[in-house]
């Protein structure tokens, strides 16, 4: 499709030319700075692998064109460059301003030089979509399905194209195709395509192209179990993920809706708190707010980073940390809260409850929620699995009764002096033994 401004027709389109010039705009693939939106489905670092690969692809494509390509560079250089392709550093600036230099660098403001850039988020383009016919027009444009653009063209610079566009908007598309209709330029709409911006995108870019790098190596990442933190992560943002034991089958559904919000047994469960109050396995954070908005001190800790960045953006405090590493004011703690399960913290409730005690102040108590079947004292071992079919590593687990944990506390010296249900819930609270 050509899109002709007001002063052209179709009669008047140039000749066609060879492309000239592939200019790839790309950020070198270190983790945590690159493809952030696919976390945490993926790693940093998996999803820096996923940019390697994109920007490899990128240049393999526009290397089949027999057009000049050039490498448009952010950050530190990559192993893997190929020598014969140049390097140009990025400008400073925003990516309109990136862009603007990318092109006055390359074309000339007279002449026809037929100059492409793509992006580094269309693995799934290959050598044909790079030197389609421009069909003569002046400039071309490929709309991605976000609303942005994963290529732009240009046969001669002209300053004000991109000086004003707002980037990375559901609208960019369609407003850089207004600039360039705006300053005379006739414009042919290449196809869409899918930018690779969440795990959804990666999924169809391998679809699209199974035979690319991208698609290679979102394979071999999806096939290698992951930390079981990665999972729970995904879980925190919506992610559906389930939780097998060692007999495996589908299982049951990672209960992180109930996680959020206080509940009426919640609420009572804080009443009982005194403060400093550290909070083992503190999710997003429900608890360690609660305490917080009632003037008691209060700390939560787990192994998630991302019920670590959830619990302090409702502004608590919240450390990563697993149980048995240092954990700030130890033996000074009044309350421990260990609920939603957590006693099976490590599989050992023996020896997490003998923790409790190095944690606990002489006065202090722990407050631990038990499975409502008083009679259970299960040690297992299970696996995440969610989105793509990702599985974590299997991580040692237990389900323990009231019973079990009664005589698991006095092994560790602490003494079990209540033992209360609310609704469909069982607790029991524990002191240091005399």
């Amino acid at each position: 499709m050509t899109i002709l401004t007001p002063a052209r027709d179709a009669r008047m389109l140039r000749p066609e030319r060879q492309l000239h010039t592939v200019i790839i705009l790309a950020k070198s693939p270190q983790p945590g700075r690159v493809k952030t939106r696919l976390t945490p489905t993926f790693s940093p670092r998996e999803a820096a692998a996923l940019a390697g690969a994109a920007i490899r692809d990128t240049l393999d494509a526009a290397r089949s064109t027999g057009a000049r390509t050039l490498l448009c560079w952010e950050g530190a250089p990559a192993p893997w460059l190929p020598a014969e392709v140049p390097v140009q550093r990025q400008s400073g600036g925003g990516l309109a301003d990136r862009l603007d230099r990318a092109f006055r660098d390359c074309l000339p403001t007279t002449g026809d030089r037929p100059t492409l850039l793509v992006g580094m988020d269309t693995p799934q383009v290959g050598a044909t979509d790079l030197s389609a016919d421009w069909g003569g027009a002046d400039a071309v444009l490929g709309l991605s399905d976000d609303g942005g653009y994963w290529a732009i063209g240009l046969r001669r610079y002209q300053p004000g194209l991109f000086a004003g566009v707002p980037m990375s908007t559901h609208h960019t598309g369609s407003e850089q195709l207004d600039r360039l209709v705006s300053q005379g330029l006739s414009v042919h709409l290449l196809p869409t395509h899918r930018d690779v911006d969440e795990a959804a995108d990666a999924i169809a870019a391998a679809r699209t192209a199974p035979h690319t790098r991208f698609a290679r190596t979102l394979h071999r990442i999806v096939a290698t179990p992951c930390d079981p933190s990665q999972l729970f992560d995904t879980a925190l943002v919506g992610g559906e993920v389930h939780v097998e034991d060692e007999q495996g089958g589908r299982g049951t559904p990672l209960a992180v809706a109930s996680w959020r919000r206080l509940s009426a047994v919640d609420e009572i469960i804080v009443s009982r708190c005194s403060g400093p109050v550290l909070d083992i396995g503190c999710g997003p954070g429900r608890f360690v707010e609660a305490l917080a908005q009632r003037g008691l001190p209060a700390l939560g800790i787990d192994v998630s980073g991302g019920s670590v960045v959830h619990t302090r953006a409702r502004g608590a405090s919240a450390l990563r940390r697993n149980v048995f590493e240092p954990v700030p004011g130890e033996g000074r703690w009044r309350t421990l809260l260990l609920a939603d399960g957590n006693v099976g913290i490590g599989g050992d409730p023996r020896a997490l409850l003998s923790r409790c005690r190095e944690l606990l102040s002489p006065e202090g108590w722990a407050l631990v929620e038990v499975d409502p079947d008083e009679s259970v004292d299960l040690r297992t071992r299970v696996t995440l699995t969610g989105p793509l079919g990702r599985r974590s590593t299997p991580f040692p687990w237990a389900v323990v009764g009231a019973t079990a944990l009664v005589r698991y506390a006095a092994e560790a010296g602490l003494l079990a002096v209540e033992e209360w249900r609310l609704e469909e819930r069982a607790f029991v609270t524990l002191r240091q033994a005399a």
